[in-house]
């Protein structure tokens, strides 16, 4: 008789930049039923499986971060070892928080928090907190190109905590897309692996009907739909995709962000998110984020842009 197979251990890693929001996702995953713990050391890492392994939790959660700077460098070696240990399988996800530079100083002086590597002087508290900022940037990056990357800096908690959800209530998946709708006055996404320019296509902006609408409302997909140059973007991106997203599987990545922009982030992106994540749905896990309407009321029977 062979033996069964033991269920996998589902291991989340939350990590990134002090103030990004870490306690919240590390919250959301509580909500999802993961045992979560917090600012576990790196030194504690196989320590930590080994104890696991012999329970029966099957969903868990750590956070770590530059609290545990003199550890850092050896934590992807010791992530990449997780697969050949013995006993329950391991399958690991890393979630890597950010946040731009001017948000995460606004956020610590709104808190009167200290950051963690911060040393205070009388001269200029400002640019000590910002040279933190950035040496904790740079300590941290090798785990940043290993993980999914998370931008917090325009979205608030209650947006972050769904989207944890959303992304890691899945079953395991070799690709995970995020396409991602944005407007560019309000800047590019840090979490984009690939950014698209849509500003030049036909506007319903200038339509007085279609202005107070957005991609995802029937008479603005209608107009987006006949417009040539719309289908034939579409159509680049999708041939693009198709050609790259199989290589970067190849280099092992987990997951993958895609960013349309257009001017407001409310009509061209948001189509052309909608359009792409149904597209490759049938060969990929697919998330869609709109980073400027999420926060807007969404009738429950709204319909997404339907094919022509």
């Amino acid at each position: 008789m062979s033996t069964p197979t033991p269920s996998p251990i589902e291991l989340v890693l939350i990590t990134g930049m002090s103030g990004s929001g870490k306690s919240v996702a590390l919250t959301a995953l509580e909500d999802l039923g993961y045992y979560c713990v917090d600012n576990l050391p790196p030194e504690l890492l196989d320590a930590f499986i080994d104890l696991e392994q012999s329970h029966r939790a099957r969903r868990v959660a750590i956070a770590m971060d530059v609290r545990s700077a003199a550890a850092l460098p050896e934590l992807p070696r010791r992530l990449a070892q997780l697969s050949q240990r013995r006993g329950r399988p391991v399958h690991l996800r890393t979630v890597f928080l950010d946040a731009t530079t001017d948000t995460l100083v606004r956020r610590f002086s709104e808190t009167r928090r200290l950051h963690p590597l911060s040393q205070p002087r009388s001269d200029d508290q400002r640019r000590a907190l910002i040279e933190a900022i950035e040496h904790e940037r740079e300590l941290l990056a090798q785990l940043r190109e290993q993980a999914l990357v998370l931008d917090t800096s325009l979205i608030r908690a209650a947006q972050l905590r769904s989207h944890i959800k959303d992304l890691l209530d899945v079953g395991a998946s070799p690709l995970t897309l995020m396409f991602e709708s944005f407007a560019f006055k309000r800047g590019i996404p840090m979490d984009a692996d690939f950014v698209f320019d849509v500003r030049m296509l036909p506007n319903p902006h200038y339509d007085p009907q279609l202005r107070p609408l957005t991609g995802r409302d029937a008479p603005v997909a209608q107009y987006l739909t006949s417009q040539p140059d719309v289908q034939q973007m579409e159509a680049h991106i999708q041939a693009f995709l198709t050609t790259w997203l199989p290589h970067l599987l190849r280099d092992h990545r987990g997951y993958v962000t895609v960013a349309i922009g257009c001017t407001g982030g409310q009509h061209r992106s948001v189509y052309l998110v909608e359009r792409l994540a149904a597209h490759f749905a049938a060969d990929w896990t697919t998330r869609l984020r709109h980073r400027e309407t999420d926060a807007w009321p969404v009738p429950a029977d709204r319909p997404a842009p339907t094919a022509p």
